[in-house]
């Protein structure tokens, strides 16, 4: 693993320091013969004077230019054994040596060894030598092209990760749900493989496609597709990896990646999330942000400026369109603005046929199904669905994902894990009764989607939950079924007032009462669906730079306004009125609907229905189809 130059200077520099402090305060050399000549104890000057008197010194050694005396002695108080005692001599005692002599002491002085200075100032030398020998080995790794661009002095470097021939392990075969998208980039290779067939009739390589879409829909996946059909040098890089806390940092990356991919023309440079450092400029509180604003300066003349790019391609994509300059998205820069959508019926069936290849189904398991039961979800959940089920049939140690395994991965998918089940008291009856209202408004309203389950166990923060399955995808929504949705909405709540009384009344429809009054105000505001008149009231324009909702303003007056509130509350009203009038009208059905549901937890839709057909017939369901 390769240590970067700031990682290396991070622990060198502190290792040096200690080391330099380490040499000069114990490995730096000292007085060997003192040390070699160990005292057992010590002594203070005024008793080795007493000794002195008392003859019982014999010997004196003196060390450190005579600041340090060993001293062998012998004397009743020593258990008249030969002992070595440190003394601590004065500065200056001349008379000392006079009354040794007298007393006839063997007297021996040692010298310092003049030694000293040559260390230090080897030990002062080694420091800046390090210091010096780590700068020249970074800079020679700095200098050196292979080296990479994460050393020293290397930041403006790009950090794009190229491929001269691009192995992503993903073609066009494995791209699915998407095939409007597809096509477009399929004529992009074609005009990379077989360039004559175009510029034979006058037409030129687009110098930019911008993949638009919603997150999960498959973009850098289409992205890594192209790669592995273009057969031409591929550069990649993330948006974000252009921007630094230096000014200039960004631009330099700028020219240094599109120098590298003029010398390996014709090429694809792929950014993933451009919005990272495409953003409008001059905007935001406070003003803009010079570095991103010069990088993206530098992409725009890359792009198209005075001398071009020719042979390059720019592959962008983004979820966040909106906050996008003006002057990146014209022609000549990103030609082409393609779409990624969520899949329809069509697209989510391909996609489950894609990703279910490597994965072993039972025979019995019917991808339409399946795609039939996820509308809204983008090619990455289905993916991740697909995943869940063949992860609890392994936790089940089944040999393939039969439909329950599948059935209970979007329920895990949409509403969240497993709860554990409720015990049988009047908390799980007053559930079980919300649910049925919930189910049982649905299912007689004709313009509300079929239920395909109802049950007890919770899951995420629900602890029950009631499932509708639309009949397809549909692009346009009438009024009525926008009032029967709101019903069906209000069903639970309406079940809890005629079974329980309004003091009995839950918290439990909380989320119901949102999402109703979040449709109702729709009807008013949006899609002029009220007696106010075909006017839309809410603008969906607003500044992205200023936060969802801060920069949005009430275009209308205040006497508006009121009737607004007053619309909304006579069409949730009149919708509250309905789901009351179908709970009373079938209170024999909800009463065995209950008791069944707690007794098995679980009823799925076919049951239920046929239940109902009992006591009532069911209105067909209308079939709307797309526009």
């Amino acid at each position: 693993m390769k240590l970067s130059w700031k990682t290396f200077l991070l622990w060198s520099l502190p290792i040096m320091v200690i080391s330099f402090f380490l040499w000069q305060g114990f490995l730096a050399p000292t007085n060997n013969d003192l040390q070699s000549n160990v005292a057992s104890s010590r002594m203070t000057y005024g008793r080795f004077l007493e000794y002195l008197d008392m003859g019982w010194v014999k010997r004196v050694d003196m060390y450190d230019n005579g600041h340090t005396a060993i001293v062998e002695a012998v004397g009743p108080e020593l258990g008249n054994r030969v002992q070595k005692i440190r003394v601590e001599l004065p500065a200056s005692v001349p008379e000392l040596i006079v009354k040794l002599k007298k007393a006839n002491v063997d007297l021996d002085a040692h010298p310092t060894k003049n030694t000293t200075a040559i260390w230090n100032l080897v030990g002062n030398l080694l420091f800046p030598l390090f210091l010096i020998a780590g700068l020249a080995f970074l800079f020679r790794r700095s200098n050196n092209p292979t080296s990479g661009p994460g050393q020293a002095m290397s930041f403006g470097k790009s950090k794009a990760l190229f491929q001269m021939e691009a192995k992503t392990g993903v073609v066009f075969d494995d791209v699915a749900g998407i095939d409007e998208a597809k096509e477009e980039f399929e004529e992009v290779v074609t005009f990379l493989k077989q360039p004559e067939s175009f510029t034979a009739v006058g037409a030129r390589i687009p110098k930019g496609v911008l993949l638009v879409g919603p997150p999960g829909t498959g973009k850098t996946l289409l992205a890594k597709a192209i790669a592995g059909e273009a057969n031409v040098p591929f550069f990649s890089i993330s948006g974000s990896e252009f921007v630094e806390m230096f000014v200039g940092v960004g631009a330099s990356r700028v020219r240094d990646l599109f120098k590298k991919a003029k010398e390996n023309a014709p090429c694809i440079i792929f950014i993933d999330e451009i919005d990272a450092v495409g953003r409008q400029r001059g905007t935001g509180v406070g003003g803009g942000n010079d570095e991103r604003e010069q990088t993206l300066n530098q992409l725009l003349t890359e792009m198209d400026g005075f001398e071009g790019n020719t042979g390059i391609i720019v592959i962008a994509a983004t979820n966040r369109a909106d906050i996008l300059d003006s002057a990146l998205l014209r022609p000549g820069r990103f030609d082409r603005q393609v779409a990624v959508e969520v899949p329809d019926f069509k697209g989510r069936s391909a996609i489950l046929d894609v990703h279910a290849r490597n994965k072993k189904l039972d025979k019995s398991v019917s991808l339409s199904i399946i795609a039939r039961r996820t509308p809204g979800f983008s090619g990455a959940d289905l993916a991740n669905l697909l995943n869940e089920a063949a992860i609890l049939t392994a936790r089940k140690r089944k040999q393939t994902i039969t439909l329950n395994e599948i059935d209970a991965s979007i329920d895990r998918v949409v509403a969240g894990m497993e709860g554990t089940p409720l015990i049988d008291s009047k908390s799980k009856r007053l559930i079980a009764y919300h649910e049925i209202g919930h189910a049982i408004v649905g299912t007689l309203l004709k313009d509300h989607d079929p239920v395909q389950k109802v049950t007890l166990i919770p899951r995420g923060q629900a602890k029950g939950l009631t499932w509708f399955t639309p009949s397809e995808d549909q692009s346009l929504i009438s009024r009525s079924q926008i009032k029967a949705r709101i019903m069906g909405a209000l069903g639970g709540r309406a079940a809890e007032e005629i079974v329980f009384g309004d003091a009995e009344v839950t918290t439990g429809a909380s989320n119901d009462l949102q999402q109703v009054t979040s449709m109702a105000r729709q009807m008013v505001t949006k899609f002029g669906m009220s007696n106010i008149g075909p006017l839309s009231l809410e603008s969906e324009e607003a500044n992205p730079f200023l936060g969802r909702g801060m920069g949005a303003s009430s275009e209308y007056s205040d006497e508006v306004a009121i009737k607004i509130d007053k619309q909304i509350q006579a069409i949730v009203q009149e919708c509250h009125d309905k789901a009351i009038e179908i709970i009373q009208d079938n209170r024999v059905i909800i009463d065995r609907l209950v008791d069944l549901l707690i007794e098995k937890e679980t009823i799925d839709g076919e049951q239920f229905r046929q239940i109902i057909s009992e006591y009532t017939p069911i209105p067909e369901k209308r079939m709307y189809a797309n526009v």
